[in-house]
């Protein structure tokens, strides 16, 4: 038995705050829970999981991430019920501004399960699995 238990937030820097804020909430129908403008930071959840988003400072040199040479997080992955929810979001997503999407909905592992990769308009890649 570990000794932690679970996630009880994941914490992203983010290149503008209300641009993936918004994303979430009204592609991905999370709720905020808190804004900190002084930071500035913002937390998201839908229920199972919670964000922390936090504004990147633009005085320094913003890098954007790169999955195959930074250390950090590859991809924030979402369990999502329904393939037919799948296929709406990858509806909604691939006309949201800003969004660049890697793939679309394909099979995971020769199926049943199916998944979709993709980047919101801030750049944090994200990947949403239908279980099958």
């Amino acid at each position: 038995m570990s000794i932690t238990q679970g996630i009880n937030h994941l914490g992203l820097a983010v290149n503008h705050l209300e641009t993936t804020r918004d994303f979430f909430c009204s592609v991905l129908d999370f709720q905020q829970k808190m804004i900190d403008p002084s930071y500035p930071r913002a937390s998201v959840s839908n229920g199972f999981v919670t964000l922390t988003l936090w504004q990147v400072d633009h005085s320094l040199v913003v890098q954007p991430f790169h999955r195959r040479q930074n250390i950090g997080l590859h991809h924030l992955a979402l369990t999502i019920e329904t393939e037919e929810v799948l296929q709406t979001l990858y509806d909604k997503i691939k006309s949201y501004p800003g969004c660049v999407i890697e793939f679309a909905p394909e099979l995971l592992s020769g199926g049943p399960r199916k998944h979709m990769m993709f980047c919101e308009p801030g750049g944090i890649r994200i990947e949403l699995t239908w279980n099958g």
